[in-house]
């Protein structure tokens, strides 16, 4: 797989996603005479083809009350274990990881959240009465097996995702990729609870001779002073976590809120949290065989910043990181190990 793992962007700050999981991916592969700037004559060509819709996998758009979303179900007759799905800071309504986890036998739904459809503009306040409504609607969903479900979220969503299990009912197990622990970017409302977001010194970005800004450095701690307030009481929480860790994130510091996560999960007596920490990965940790997204634009900061990660370790991590997840959702959502065994 190392000719996709390994793809490059022709444009500088590009990342390659999947807008349409109906269509494959298609790879056109040349082979070349010779090893040189200018290629050879062509000595053979081949395409490939990369599904994400299992044959039998259904997709359906949900718009039901306020939710903008895709419902994945698997094939067969059901229930099958949920999942909410949520990506991060870049809006709009990704489907890919969905997708694919339901070719697992998950029912996911990806969730919207902003930046799309009817959903607000931009990113400044959210409430967690429209995440609620997405939980009850997978709850109460026929092909849905209760009593709980799963939380996966990457980056900002992971943060929600946190949220969510602190103030929501219906929560059985909830895995973040890279996520904080606590609020960041916009101002988190529930009912008569207001969660400020955690403060930001821009003065901390660095910008090398690139032209590409580390942002690891921007955010204040949430262990002092009045940005204690922006850090989600995660303790109220009754399911278990999963904190899946790129140590050389350099987006925010996941590894230290994972670390905190876990600390304030222990002080209250809960339970020990899984964190599995993957060295030289970065802070797009995609499904498998997505190529490293090393820099891209930043919509809050309006300007390209790294995201980190040496490319092979983090293939690596993308691979190890699936079977994590699976694994964590198939042991609490459905009391039975995926079978599947995994090295670290």
């Amino acid at each position: 797989m190392g000719l996709l793992w390994a793809l490059q962007p022709q444009k500088p700050f590009w990342r390659l996603v999947k807008r349409d999981v109906q269509s494959p991916f298609l790879l056109q592969l040349e082979v070349f005479e010779g090893h040189g700037e200018r290629p050879g004559r062509l000595l053979a060509q081949a395409q490939h083809e990369r599904a994400f819709l299992r044959d039998g996998v259904r997709r359906v758009p949900v718009r039901e009350g306020r939710i903008r979303a895709t419902l994945f179900l698997p094939p067969g007759s059901g229930p099958f274990p949920g999942i909410i799905d949520l990506y991060g800071a870049g809006g709009g309504l990704p489907e890919y990881r969905a997708c694919l986890l339901a070719n697992h036998g998950f029912a996911v739904l990806a969730l919207a959240f902003y930046s799309y459809e009817d959903l607000p503009k931009a990113m400044k306040e959210f409430h967690l009465e429209y995440f609620e409504e997405a939980v009850n609607y997978m709850l109460h969903h026929t092909q849905v097996k209760g009593p709980g479900i799963g939380l996966l979220g990457h980056s900002k969503g992971g943060d929600l995702c946190v949220s969510m299990a602190s103030f929501l009912k219906g929560i059985t197990a909830t895995a973040l990729i890279n996520g904080s622990v606590a609020n960041v970017g916009a101002v988190l409302r529930y009912k008569d609870i207001t969660i400020p977001p955690l403060g930001i010194n821009p003065k901390r970005i660095k910008v090398g001779k690139s032209g590409i800004a580390d942002i690891i450095d921007v955010l204040n701690s949430p262990l002092e002073g009045p940005d204690q307030q922006s850090f989600i009481p995660l303790e109220k929480a009754e399911c278990c976590f999963l904190f899946i860790v790129g140590q050389d994130d350099h987006n925010w510091k996941s590894e230290f809120f994972a670390v905190e996560g876990s600390k304030r999960l222990q002080a209250h007596g809960k339970e020990k949290p899984e964190i599995v920490c993957y060295p030289g990965a970065g802070h797009y940790i995609e499904p498998p065989f997505f190529p490293m997204c090393a820099a891209s634009m930043h919509l809050l900061f309006g300007k390209p910043v790294m995201w980190g990660g040496e490319p092979k370790a983090h293939c690596e991590a993308q691979i190890d990181a699936w079977q994590q997840i699976q694994a964590f959702f198939h042991k609490h959502l459905t009391g039975k190990p995926s079978g599947t065994c995994s090295k670290l």
